[in-house]
């Protein structure tokens, strides 16, 4: 097979072969397509073969298991140069030093201080900001609307609202919050060429690196601040990893909060039924993001780990040096967790906070607890301020971003009532 993105052609991905759309044409197509391929799945990610686990169960065990690593120097296909940094998903992989890209005891030292930082303390000391951060955009809201009364949800509101937050924790003054969003928005759309796509992560790490310089001259209180003066195990951080874990952090913690913010709101206008419940306080918007959580994750695959030895998985094999990605859509409609109406949104479900869509293990996401925050504060006070809130298109016409990890929308347009 030939491959535009690797330096040598990898092995013909074979029958049964589930080709992942880098267009996210058709998102539920996909998921059932995985889930039907089986606990492991084979699957193409732009001409580069990998294997998916789509089931609950066997993700938790190989999500723990230390034989799964990140190093991208156990891949076999990176070993043998048969990927290279032509391929457009490397940065995903390939992202510098980090909490994100290192295991054991390393990974533990990189990702101390960023936990310290996000602990429920702290996440309630930061809720009257997050508070106002929602008041002042639901206002922008207000006065965003167009002569036909149409607003995009998602420029105006679901995408700002996290970039504040983790600017605010970072200490990445608000100028700059536009120019990151732009520049994270290229990095993972497939529409950008790949030697702009890398250009765009040297433009990051001088970004980062020049806020460490700063932040390491003149420290204040912040997490950026908190990561250079860590000293764990006696050894302070480097500024590569401070960089990288920054860079990771607000890719991260961003980009999850839009999906799982805007997911819920479609979802929600989709099943009035249920919003009429929420909205009557016959059950908890706590329901609803999990539930949402569970049904339209936030993140479609995550890439990637590799397997030090082969790894059997049921009938299949994982071969040393072989790559894995986590497909938490797929998992989160798992059948056998939720049962057999797993495909359906249901805030009743017993089983909505029994999913795994932030990870599990120790490379869990250290921001999981702030993006419930976020979405617990500005799901509320959106609907509060405009209760007849509605989609200004109908749900079929609204798009999938080109992104082949995050499940994010082009925009969603609504009517405020």
């Amino acid at each position: 097979m030939n491959c535009p993105h690797t330096a040598a052609a990898p092995a013909d991905r074979g029958a049964g072969t589930v080709v992942i759309d880098p267009m996210v044409q058709d998102l539920d197509g996909e998921t059932a397509r995985l889930r039907d391929a089986g606990v492991l799945a084979r699957i193409d990610l732009l001409g580069v073969p990998a294997w998916t686990v789509t089931r609950h169960a066997e993700a938790r065990q190989l999500l723990l298991d230390p034989r799964l690593v990140k190093d991208i120097d156990a891949w076999g296909l990176w070993q043998s140069g048969a990927v290279t940094h032509a391929w457009p998903l490397i940065g995903m992989i390939d992202a510098g030093r980090s909490m994100f890209t290192v295991d054991g005891a390393e990974h533990r030292r990189l990702r101390t201080k960023t936990s310290q930082a996000l602990t429920p303390r702290r996440l309630e000391a930061i809720r009257p900001e997050i508070e106002k951060f929602t008041q002042e955009l639901l206002d922008a809201l207000d006065a965003a609307r167009g002569d036909d009364g149409v607003v995009d949800l998602k420029a105006v509101f679901a995408q700002p609202l996290p970039m504040r937050v983790v600017g605010m924790l970072m200490g990445v003054d608000e100028s700059q919050h536009a120019m990151l969003t732009r520049q994270y928005k290229a990095f993972f759309s497939m529409l950008t060429p790949q030697d702009e796509r890398l250009a765009l992560l040297a433009e990051l790490d001088v970004f980062y690196t020049d806020l460490v310089r700063e932040k390491t001259a003149r420290p204040t209180d912040d997490l950026t601040s908190a990561l250079i003066l860590a000293e764990e195990g006696g050894e302070p951080l480097t500024e590569e990893e401070v960089v990288g874990n920054l860079k990771a952090m607000v890719a991260a913690g961003h980009e999850t909060t839009i999906g799982l913010v805007l997911n819920a709101v479609r979802a929600l206008l989709a099943h009035p039924d249920q919003l009429r419940e929420v909205l009557a306080g016959e059950i908890g918007w706590d329901a609803v993001i999990e539930e949402t959580l569970r049904w339209d994750t936030p993140t479609t695959h995550l890439l990637m780990r590799f397997a030090t030895e082969d790894i059997t998985v049921g009938d299949e094999v994982i071969r040393k040096g072989e790559g894995l990605v986590v497909s938490y859509r797929a998992i989160g409609r798992d059948i056998e967790q939720h049962g057999a109406d797993a495909d359906a949104f249901d805030i009743t479900r017993p089983t909505r906070n029994r999913h795994m869509t932030f990870g599990h293990g120790p490379h869990i996401c250290p921001g999981a607890a702030l993006s419930r925050v976020e979405a617990g504060i500005a799901l509320p006070a959106l609907f509060t301020r405009f209760p007849g809130l509605r989609l200004a298109v109908p749900d079929e016409e609204i798009t999938k971003l080109p992104v082949m990890t995050q499940n994010d929308m082009t925009a969603f347009p609504v009517l405020l009532g």
